[in-house]
């Protein structure tokens, strides 16, 4: 599984409303699985999301994920000027 961390107006495909919505989903992880995957199986317009992290590594849609792993997903509105500040991750896996 992979654990979503969603931000801003992206936490409106959880459950919950308000304070209660939870911001945290799961999703099955398969093979070649991408972070644009996850983000248009979750409904998500791929060309709102401003940043993902990957367990904690600025991260591109085009990279995979691993089984495990840790994504955050910032749409626009919460766009913050992070590419200053880390290099992006392309389409490699992690190896740790």
């Amino acid at each position: 599984m992979i654990q979503v961390y969603l931000y801003g107006k992206f936490r409106n495909v959880t459950a919950g409303d308000g304070a209660t919505r939870k911001n945290v989903i799961q999703v099955e992880w398969k093979p070649g699985l991408t972070i644009r995957d996850i983000v248009v199986s979750l409904g998500l317009p791929p060309e709102e999301v401003a940043h993902a992290f990957l367990d904690g590594q600025y991260s591109s849609l085009k990279r995979k994920v691993k089984p495990g792993t840790r994504l955050g997903l910032f749409p626009r509105e919460l766009g913050l000027l992070y590419r200053q500040y880390f290099p992006v991750h392309e389409g490699e896996e992690r190896d740790d």
